[in-house]
Order: structure tokens, then sequence, then C-alpha cells
């Protein structure tokens, strides 16, 4: 149905029934909420079935095609049966498809074909009746819809309620008593209304919408848009006067469905949806407009934190750094909840400061004044994201502009437009990692739903972080070893000097730090008395478990023998160090001194263990990664060589086919077809064949000294053709009589397929050029053209397996992405190399390099 068939083209009619008839309770407000239901339901027809006796009639009808509805008729039994059995409203799509309505589906004297029944019951919970919502066309009816309807359901009770004791009064209600009455059965309904009269001034709401601030009441819906702050759908495009809702339908729109944002303040922005119609008399006059309101501000909230969730986790997905992370995770938030800027603060590895290594700000918002260059370091941190990073919890600040607290970079927020503000710790364990933190143009409240899922992106950062964290680590294997080897070099630490005396002391003579590298702290003065004694002052801090390797140690001393020895200290500031000693014995005049060195290895020992578990990892890794390797080389050979027998098998039967004479024009095309794309077909299989050849070695390369000028020129003319086409223009610039020791099929399908790109991928009338010359050890081959190019940030992806340039998708330039890469390995087998480069002119230059062919022997 037309949305126009949904007005209220006339006024229902009254009746009050065949003589006898029970009078019908309140009958004027009756048909008033008969046509709202029609109205707001957007139903060509609205009935009222009341019962008398042992049946529904209808008392009340309105909407166009309600005029046509006869008062008193009954309702069908098995309507009012369901309706009567039901719990709640009775929803039929379609009443053709019911097998208990289709037989009788006249309700009213209208042919219904779909039909949303609402009971009516009385105080004691007897069924009074049956409020219809009808359409003559097969509907679904909404939520929002059945929820309305059963409001109003409920409002007609209550007419029917406060109207039944004393009948209807003689000469119809009092107009004032019935405006009184319609006005408390609007205040019941949970959706705002809203009317206005010919002049466009509000002069109805009801209870939901009577507290709005400024008051709606007597204000010209050409006002409403700058009284109240109304916005589109997006919260941030002012609407215009004339599309306001209720300006909308007091200019003779229907309105349906339309979202608007209204600010009345910046602390409490709500999101509506609003269904209006125009308000006509039956001769046509504009009697004013009505609109019924619906808030839908928390439904929108829950679905942006929905959408958030899902965006960061793709976000995480897809991210191949922490770069990438951090940028993908602050503008999937920050987008899904309307905001208009996110930063991501990375505490430094010496946690020193914080640096912003994510940025994202709402594409329409300049905020350059504020966010500054992309990658920004903060040392000191104070303000907000100092409070964060050493607090471990998340701040709100609500209003920027009012709040006291200190905000680093406040004035450049300001001049921005910003006005609140989140940020939240990123942790792993106990240790913060980083600072998301998220900025609005407007004041926002504080919101714990919005803050627990913050926190859940808060968790699912911090441990993305920490994994990429590890896989740096295994990507730094190579740097950790040099450190490692630094490391383990003789640091002098500790240079002592001690003599041996005859009691089996070791009394000191010289100690550079006094122990403060094996100790962690210099020992103090009382307790390096010790009796004199080295032995004893050291052995008073070694750990329990490594005494005897101590005993030991000091045994070979005494006796004038060399020793080294690690063990265990208790340090003096409270950790537990490993030391290393080396001492070595001399005499002198018939005294033993020993000369000795003692370092702190502690770092060595926590790298060590580090150490090898990274390279038990990376083992794995590799280990696996190999046998990945291996299994998808295998089946794509496996694949290949099953394709090769089936389309050679189509390929012959395609060119018997072809060559029968009595094929008709129609099927030789269609042959044609199939023989190009198994053609097609048949080049791709090669191409995988030869490259999964390739990669296990498993193909033969026959080396012998091939005419590079002679084989150059032979491809060239039988690319010259397809060239021609084209109206390319195709240059030979070769070297004389230039040798190269190569197999001469593999190297023509490198020339073949450098050729082919050349001309497929230059547009027409442009130009292709071949040239060879001798450099060095080494013949250089180079084709140049004057085609579409590559992006210069992916010529290191191009020799790569299945890529394809986005210029030649953009293009629509089919292709598999193998040429290349079979190229590149055909080369590489003869001992040369490929490259690509952007020609200066535009387009693209391949150079191949092979070794020059040895010189003849005498």
């Amino acid at each position: 149905m037309e949305a126009a068939q949904h007005g209220d083209d006339a006024r229902p009619s009254r009746a009050a029934g065949p003589p006898g008839a029970p009078p019908v309770p309140g009958a004027v407000l009756l048909d008033r909420l008969t046509r709202l239901t029609a109205r707001l339901l957007r139903a060509p027809a609205a009935l009222v079935a009341l019962a008398d006796h042992d049946r529904q009639v209808v008392v009340s009808a309105a909407g166009p095609a309600g005029r046509r509805a006869g008062l008193r008729s009954p309702l069908p039994a098995a309507l009012r049966e369901r309706v009567e059995a039901a719990d709640g409203p009775l929803v039929v799509t379609d009443t053709g498809a019911d097998e208990r309505l289709r037989r009788d589906r006249t309700i009213g004297g209208l042919e219904a074909v779909a039909c949303a029944a609402f009971p009516l019951h009385g105080p004691d919970g007897e069924t009074l009746g049956a409020l219809c919502a009808i359409d003559v066309e097969p509907r679904r009816w909404d939520r929002a819809q059945l929820e309305l309807g059963g409001d109003l359901a409920r409002t007609v009770e209550e007419g029917i309620a406060l109207r039944r004791p004393g009948g209807e009064r003689p000469g119809g209600e009092r107009p004032e008593e019935e405006r009184t009455f319609l006005q408390a059965l609007l205040d019941s309904l949970d959706t705002g209304v809203a009317a206005c009269d010919r002049d466009g001034r509000v002069v109805l709401v009801n209870r939901v919408l009577r507290e709005s601030r400024p008051p709606l009441l007597g204000v010209h819906v050409g006002d409403l848009a700058g009284i109240y702050g109304i916005f589109a759908a997006d919260g941030r495009t002012p609407l215009p006067p004339e599309e306001v809702p209720l300006a909308r339908a007091f200019a003779g729109e229907l309105v349906d469905g339309q979202e608007v944002v209204v600010r009345t303040d910046d602390r409490h922005p709500c999101r509506i949806i609003v269904n209006g119609r125009p308000i006509e008399a039956a001769d046509g006059r504009r009697l004013g407009a009505v609109v019924a309101v619906r808030d839908v501000t928390d439904q929108h909230r829950a679905q942006a934190l929905h959408r958030a969730q899902h965006a960061v986790a793709g976000a995480l997905i897809d991210a191949s750094s922490r770069e990438e992370a951090a940028t993908g995770v602050v503008a999937a938030v920050t987008d899904a909840l309307g905001w208009v800027c996110g930063e991501y603060w990375q505490v430094d590895p010496g946690e020193t400061g914080l640096t912003r290594i994510g940025l994202w700000t709402r594409p329409e918002c300049d905020l350059s004044a504020f966010v500054g260059e992309p990658r920004m370091a903060l040392r000191p941190v104070r303000g907000m994201l100092g409070r964060v990073w050493e607090s471990g919890r998340e701040l709100w600040i609500c209003d920027l502009p009012h709040d006291p607290r200190d905000f680093t970079r406040r004035e450049q927020a300001l001049r921005a437009g910003l006005r609140a503000a989140i940020a939240l710790p990123v942790r792993s364990g106990r240790q913060v990692l980083g600072v998301l933190v998220f900025y609005s143009d407007t004041v926002q409240e504080r919101d714990d739903g919005l803050t627990a899922l913050l926190d859940g992106v808060c968790a699912h950062v911090g441990r993305y972080m920490e994994r990429r964290r590890a896989e740096e680590l295994t990507l730094a294997l190579a740097a950790s070893r040099r450190r490692f080897e630094q490391i383990v070099t003789h640091v002098n630490d500790d240079v002592w000097t001690a003599e041996i005396t005859p009691d089996g002391r070791a009394r000191p003579l010289y100690v550079s730090t006094s122990g403060a590298g094996i100790l962690g702290e210099r020992v103090p003065p009382e307790e390096r008395s010790g009796g004199g004694d080295m032995i004893a002052i050291v052995g008073r801090y070694v750990h329990p478990d490594d005494r005897p390797v101590f005993v030991a140690f000091c045994e070979r001393l005494v006796s004038g023998h060399p020793a080294e020895a690690e063990f265990r200290l208790a340090g003096l500031d409270g950790a537990t160090h490993w030391a290393w000693i080396r001492a070595l014995p001399r005499r002198e005049g018939g005294r033993l001194f020993v000369d000795g060195i003692s370092t702190d290895v502690t770092e060595r020992h926590r790298m060590a263990e580090e150490r090898e578990r990274l390279l038990a990892e990376e083992q794995r890794q590799v280990r696996r990664l190999r046998e990945l390797d291996r299994m998808k080389d295998e089946l794509v050979a496996l694949v290949s060589h099953e394709l090769r027998s089936p389309i050679g098998t189509i390929r012959g039967y395609v060119e018997m086919l072809l060559d029968d004479p009595e094929l008709g024009g129609e099927h030789r095309a269609f042959a044609d077809v199939i023989d190009r794309k198994s053609a097609d077909l048949q080049r791709l299989v090669d191409d995988l064949l030869d490259l999964a050849r390739l990669d296990a070695g498993r193909i033969a390369i026959d080396p012998r000294p091939v005419s590079l000028t002679r084989l150059l020129n032979q491809s060239v003319e039988d690319h010259r053709p397809e060239a021609a086409a084209k109206r390319l223009t195709v240059q030979v610039d070769l070297g004389r009589h230039l040798r190269v020791h190569a197999d001469p099929a593999r190297l023509r399908q490198v020339v073949d397929n450098l050729l082919s790109n050349a001309v497929k991928y230059t547009p027409a009338g442009g130009a292709v050029d071949v040239a060879a010359r001798r450099d060095g050890d080494e013949v250089a081959v180079t084709v140049a053209d004057t085609g579409i190019g590559v992006p210069a940030e992916q010529y290191p992806q191009l020799f790569g397996r299945f890529f394809r340039a986005t210029t030649a998708k953009e293009a629509g330039i089919k292709g598999t992405g193998l040429g290349l890469a079979i190229i590149r390995a055909i080369v590489e087998a003869h001992g040369g190399t490929v490259t690509a480069a952007p020609r200066e002119d535009g387009g693209t230059v391949f150079t191949v390099r092979l070794p020059a062919e040895p010189p003849q022997e005498d």
C-alpha cells in the first residue's frame, strides 16, 4: 500500500446502532482513538468491535477504507474466538494463508488481507471486544507498531471503563470534558505524542513530551529546530527547520521512521524515531499535524557498543604490527561511538615516558592544532595521561572547559572544540603497557556500560601487545645473541688481591669496589671486618645450596691452585646475584698471594635461560612452517597435475568440433569460447606446475650456448600482431652477437611472459621498448613499456606468488599473478637476477641479468 493510503481522509462514522442496542460508551472519544490507531499504525482501516450478547459488532471505524465498514456488523466468529483466547495481540500477516480465517475474512464489511487485533478487557478481565488494524494487502507488523497498538488498546479500555457506568450523555459529551479525557488517555501512552493546529503551533502534547525543556506548547513548527537543537541521524548535521518531522507532517508529508538527535543540552542528547501524519478534514482542509515519538537512545548506544566490539576484534586480527593494531583499535572504537579522536600511548621500554603510536581523527574534523605530528613523545608525563599511567585506573573528563584537573594540551583541545575525554590503562597483569584515550566534541556523562566495554577492549589490546612483544623478541634473536656475547666478556666489576695466611684465611690487601658489583651495594665497614678474612666476608652471603661449590673454590685457592667458580649470593639489595669469580695464585718471598676478578653474571644467566627458550620456540615454529610449506606445495602440484589430463581431453574434443565443417555458427562460437577458456586454464595449471617443480628443484634446466639476439628478435616478431591490434609501437635495440649459456625453452618463456605483460598492460597507442647489451660478465635485457605502471610501495611484492598490483585490478585486466613469480624462479635457476622499476615518463621497466656465455676455448 502507498503511504498516503494510511492517512485518515474522513471522520469515522458514529451510530447508536439498531433500536434496542446498548449505547456505545464515549462514542466521540472512541472515534478519535480509532482514527489515531489508523494514523499511527499506518493502516488503511481501524475498527473497534464490542461484545453484544454472543458476538462482537463494529461500533467505530476510521481510515480511508474504514468509511466502507458497516457499523453494528459482526466480527467473523473465527477471529472473535481467537481474540478471546489470546493473551496478547492476534497478528495475521495474510488471512488467505490462515486455515481458519480464509473462509471468512470479511471484518466489519471489509475484505481484510492482513489484520492486527488487540483484545479489550474489562476491570474483571472479561473480554469486551477488540481494537483491529486492517490492511488490504499482506503485511508484516513490526514490534514497535504492536507495542503502540497495545498502548492504544489499553487507552480504549480505560475510556470504556470510565464511560460505561452512565452510558452516553444525551446530546454527546461536552468538549471540555472530552479534551480532558483525551489528554488523560494520551498521557497513559509510553510513546510521545504531539500535535499542531492549522497555524502550525503545538497545541497538544502528552505526558512523555510535556516535560520537555523549553516547553513545547505554543511553539511554531518552524522554530523547533532552533529551540531544541534537532540534528540529523549522524548527530552532527543540524536539521533544517523544514526537515523537522512535525514540520514535514504539517506540510502534508507522511513521515515514516525518521531518526533524529535532539540536544536540548550538551549532557543529555536524545535519539528518537518519529512517525508523523497531517490531520485533514473530510473536505481536505488542513487541520494540523500529529507525530508519535519513540526514544531509541539506549538501543542505539547498545548497537554502537556491539559494533565497536566487532570492529576491535577485526582490527586486531588484521594488524601486522603494534602501530597498526593501535591505530585500528582507536579508529574502530572512536568511529563506532561517534566520537572525534582516539589515541594510543605506549609506555617506553625504560618507562621514562609515553610515545603515541596510534592516532585516528574523524575526517570531517580539523584537529591538527591538537594532535600535532602522528608520532609524539611525552617526557615527563603529566595530566590525565600521567594519572592513568601511575594509578592504573580509568579517568573520565566529562566537561573539559569546566574540569579543574590538569590536562596536557588543554588550550589546543579547547581550540579544536573538544569537550570530553576518557583515558584507560592497557595492562598486562599489574604492569601498565600503555594508555588508550578517546575524545568527544560534546559533553559526555560517565557511562559505566561504556567503561566496561572499553575495559574489555584494553584487555584485548594488552594481550595483543604481549603477543607482539614475544614475536619481536623472536625476530630480535640475532641482536640478542650479540648483546649476550658482550655481556659474557670479562668485565672487571671487582678487582681484588688477598694474601693467604698460614691458618688458611684470605687477608684482603686491595678491593676495588668492596663487593659493590656482586652484592648489589657497597659492603658496610662493620661487615668488612670479618676478622680480616675475605673468605668469611663473602661466605656470609653465599646461597646455602651453593656452599659446597664455594668451599671447593676456597680450598683450591688456599692450596695455591688456580680456581674458578660460579655461585649465588644473597645481595645487600635483597636480590639474589650470580657471581663468577676467577682467581690466580702467585708466590712472592715465600708468601702466597691471590689476584682475582669477581663479575656479576646474573644477567648472563637470565639471558641464557631466555635464549634457550626462544631458540626452542623458534625451532618449533621453523619446523612447523617448513611442514606447512611442503604440504602446500604438494597440494598445488597434485591438484594441478590432476587437472592437466581432463583439460587436455576437453581441448582435444573442442578441436575436433572446430574441425567439423558442419558445426553451426552459434555452436562454433560456443566451441571457440570453450577452447579459449580451457587454454587459459591450461596455462594456469602449467604455471602452477612450473612453480611447484622449481621450488622442489625437480625441474630440469638444460643450459647450452644460446644466441640471445636471435631469440629476442623471434619473440618480438611473434608479439607484433598483438601489439599492432592495440596500435602499440614496438622498438628493438639489441647488441650484435649476444650469447648466453641458458636453457633456450625456459629463456624464451621468460621473454614471452615479459613481452606479453608489456602489451597487455599498455593502453592503446603506447610503446614497448626491448633492449639488450653486454655489461661486464653479464648480459642485461630490458623490457620497458608506457603502461599503467605499479604503485611504488608495491614493487617489493611484485614477484610474489598470486600478487597483482592495484593498478591492474582497478583497470580490470585479468591475470593470475603467477607469471612474474615463474620468471624470477627461472632466472634465478640460471644464476641471474630480475628486477622491476618505474619508468621516468610512466610505465614499468623490467631488467633481466644473466651470466654471459663462457668464452670459447681455443
